[in-house]
């Protein structure tokens, strides 16, 4: 099986068998240890089976109350009246079993649509910062839209159409075999035999229409989030047009792919409909010779034809239904994919949980690749201590992004270890380790919340006191006082309604709120003006107090006063030492100063200072 890696996600040219697919869902539709749930379906089989023993029986008193009526004794009027009465009776009977069928199951439906939901999602959260960085947005979520509703209409299908066809069949070929001889049975049955091969064989021909229609589907989904979410730099150079393109060519393939599918679905549809003609004209032959014979009468004669037209009409739903099931089969192999993808990182057995953190963190020797031919990080090492701000520059591509990266686990060491308070990492459950570092990134992703819920999802259980202190530590509070609504301010998508700035003060304000024993701020004050870069050092420096923080930057003139400043260069620790000791040096870090202190001339830079007295610009 050859698979195309296509939106982030797996697409193979044949997913997993159909029994496979149905396997995976029994537990979520017989989930263990859910008895009231288990007891729904019980009932509700139990009330399948009476409502098509009420139904199968109509066609039946139809047939003895023509045969009353066609009788001349006018005396026995009773006869066909009291038929005609238990008719409706029964039709009651047999409609209020369907409607509470309907009503025990959807429960379970619900129910499981909502579970494999959450644990698809929960299962995407784990798996790695890979997947995520190769994931497409729009791909995933039309995944999990789609699977969701095949989930919702694959077992509603299953329990409340097929059992019951399936029933109302058996029932049907039972009863005329008793009443009428073995041969309407078997015209009955040869009849749906042919409907039900011919319509699975052309549907699974069909099923390549459909796989087609998903993969289109899911890249122009992909293409319009991607133009919507990037909106101001497709205005920034004018490409609306090309964006409008791209789309365009992606439903232009789903397009062809979708009429070829409807094409072939008329071709369905003519097939099933000549064998439903030549099965009901098959039983009326029969029966009209039998009539003519005076084997049976003309109540019978209308009973047969009532039972098998009463068959085709869920027979004809069963083509539709096999159908939908097998489109939902196809839109269930993305979401099975899914669930097959292990996480890139997992909990060891037994890990360990960090309860009372001092903050001690360790690089020791750690070497990191991304893959053989791309080698990030060699042999760096270097210890940071509680109350120690350390920070960390180097040239464009030296490895610094990727040492928070492997901080937080996002990916393992490939050679050496990350050690907090002596632990590894990689024996550390990732949620205690997480819990005890906070991050300040470049570029604050906000959700399309308030303000207040941005700041407070840092520490989720915070009061509302709280919230607001972590807000005026990183000067904040001034800003939303000027807003209508204040907290309750809506950021928009991702955060557009807020400037840059904006934005990473209460991505600063988010992490003072957690207060975690690590800080790491990575290039935090990049976005901001140089009065408000002075306030929010400030700030910085006094959260920092007691933990043991690292400072990525760029802009040196940011970490003058560091406690120690380690210098990466293709991935080595080339250079440690004070701003001072850097600068004596005359290294690597030096020449970096050097050619900052030259673009500031030019206003590309906040100017760092000239003297060599390592002066904070805070």
């Amino acid at each position: 099986m050859v698979p195309h890696h296509s939106r982030g996600i797996e697409i193979a040219e044949k997913g997993p068998t159909d029994y496979m697919v149905v396997k995976r869902l029994v537990p979520f539709l017989w989930p263990p240890g859910e008895w009231t749930l288990r007891a729904r379906l019980v009932v509700a089989f139990v009330c399948i089976v009476f409502a098509k023993a009420a139904t199968v029986t109509l066609p039946f008193l139809v047939g003895l109350t023509v045969n009353a009526l066609s009788v001349e004794n006018a005396a026995i009027i009773v006869v066909p009246i009291a038929l005609i009465l238990g008719y409706g009776l029964l039709r009651t009977i047999g409609l209020a079993f369907t409607q509470l069928q309907d009503a025990l199951i959807s429960r379970v439906v619900e129910r499981a649509v909502r579970q494999i939901q959450v644990r698809l999602f929960s299962h995407i959260q784990q798996l790695g910062l890979q997947f995520h960085l190769d994931r497409q947005t729009g791909a995933i979520s039309r995944t999990i839209e789609r699977g969701a509703r095949a989930i919702d209409m694959l077992l509603t299908l299953v329990v409340l159409r097929t059992l019951p066809a399936i029933l109302e069949f058996v029932f049907v070929c039972t009863l005329q075999w008793v009443k009428y001889g073995w041969l309407y049975s078997l015209v009955t049955f040869i009849s749906t035999a042919a409907y039900v091969t011919y319509t699975i064989s052309i549907t699974d021909w069909r099923l390549k229409f459909r796989r087609k229609m998903n993969q289109s589907d899911g890249d122009a989904h992909t293409k319009l989030i991607d133009a919507l979410i990037n909106y101001e730099t497709v205005k920034y150079f004018g490409n609306e047009a090309n964006e409008v393109d791209r789309v365009d060519s992606a439903l232009h393939a789903y397009e062809n792919a979708a009429v070829s599918s409807k094409v072939s679905l008329a071709l369905l549809n003519i097939g099933q409909g000549a064998i439903i003609a030549a099965g009901l004209t098959g039983i009326m032959l029969l029966a009209a010779t039998d009539v003519k014979a005076g084997l049976i009468g003309p109540g019978d004669f209308v009973a047969l034809f009532l039972w098998n037209m009463q068959l085709f009409v869920p027979l004809s739903f069963l083509g539709m239904l096999y159908r939908e099931v097998k489109q939902s089969l196809v839109d269930l192999e993305l979401v099975f994919n899914l669930f097959d993808r292990p996480p890139e990182i997992a909990d060891v057995e037994d890990a360990i949980v960090l309860r009372h953190v001092h903050g001690t963190m360790e690089f020791d020797h750690v070497s990191f690749a991304y893959n053989p031919a791309r080698q990030i990080l060699k042999d760096v090492s270097f210890t940071v201590n509680p109350g120690e701000r350390v920070a960390i520059v180097g040239p464009t591509g030296s490895g610094k992004s990727t040492i928070v990266r492997l901080l937080f686990r996002f990916f393992d060491v490939t050679d050496g270890s990350i050690k907090i308070d002596g632990h590894d990492i990689r024996n550390v459950s990732q949620q205690s380790m997480r819990s005890a570092i906070g991050i300040v990134p470049q570029d604050t992703v906000l959700f399309n919340d308030t303000i207040y819920h941005n700041i407070a999802y840092g520490k989720l259980d915070a009061s509302e006191e709280e919230v607001m202190a972590a807000a005026d530590h990183a000067h904040l509070t001034d800003f939303i006082k000027k807003l209508p609504d204040g907290y309750k301010t809506k950021v928009g998508e991702r955060g557009l309604k807020l400037s840059g700035g904006e934005k990473q003060r209460v991505g600063i304000a988010r992490t003072i709120l957690k207060g975690p024993k690590i800080m790491v701020f990575d290039e935090a004050t990049s976005s901001l003006d140089m009065i408000t870069e002075k306030a929010i050092q400030s700030s910085m420096r006094e959260v920092s107090e007691g933990r043991a923080t690292i400072i990525i930057a760029h802009r040196l003139s940011t970490i003058t006063d560091a406690d120690r400043i380690i210098v990466l260069d293709e991935g080595c620790v080339v250079e440690t030492g004070t701003h001072m000791d850097l600068l004596k040096h005359q290294g690597v870090y030096a020449k970096l100063w050097e050619a900052q202190k030259r673009e500031a001339s030019k206003g590309q830079f906040s100017p760092p200072k000239a003297e060599p007295v390592p002066e904070v610009v805070s």
